[in-house]
């Protein structure tokens, strides 16, 4: 992503404006890869060892996708209040995982446990060959919630039984 920054400052152009290789895969990919691409949302990451927070790790060797989804959780009301995410990847995954964080925010976790990658393929009109993308996305999320409730655990002892 960074690499794609600079080359659009080196080119002169702003963040909403598109790079030329977006005009010539416009033809290839719906516009809202292309936004999410152009435009991802949530890009960073926090602080593992932080309580509050679960981090899903997923990858793709086939193609050699490799997706990082953290969620910030309240743990008073168990909602997500937050979620960034890092990917190495195609465009497909790039938008599938910004896709992912948007949707988890505001939620709580097992409601997030109820996105498909139906929906974000669909949402995103992936073409059949990209549909791992989506599934990595789902599982991301899966792997965070996982990761977040086991940290809760061993720090709390708290489980799923004792939240809301």
């Amino acid at each position: 992503m960074m690499l794609r920054q600079a080359a659009k400052k080196a080119l002169g152009l702003t963040s909403r404006q598109s790079t030329p290789w977006s005009v010539g895969i416009s033809r290839s990919y719906h516009e809202n890869v292309i936004d999410h691409y152009d435009n991802p949302r949530n890009v960073g990451s926090f602080d593992k060892n932080d309580p509050s927070i679960g981090t899903g790790l997923v990858g793709a060797p086939a193609c050699g996708d490799v997706m990082k989804l953290q969620i910030k959780v309240d743990e008073k009301t168990g909602q997500i209040v937050d979620a960034r995410f890092k990917t190495f990847g195609c465009g497909s995954a790039i938008a599938s995982s910004s896709v992912a964080t948007e949707w988890v925010k505001g939620k709580a976790m097992e409601e997030v446990l109820t996105i498909k990658n139906t929906e974000i393929a669909k949402h995103l009109s992936l073409p059949p060959v990209k549909l791992h993308c989506s599934m990595l996305a789902e599982d991301a999320i899966k792997a965070a919630v996982k990761d977040y409730k086991e940290k809760r655990l061993k720090t709390n002892g708290v489980g799923e039984s004792s939240q809301a």
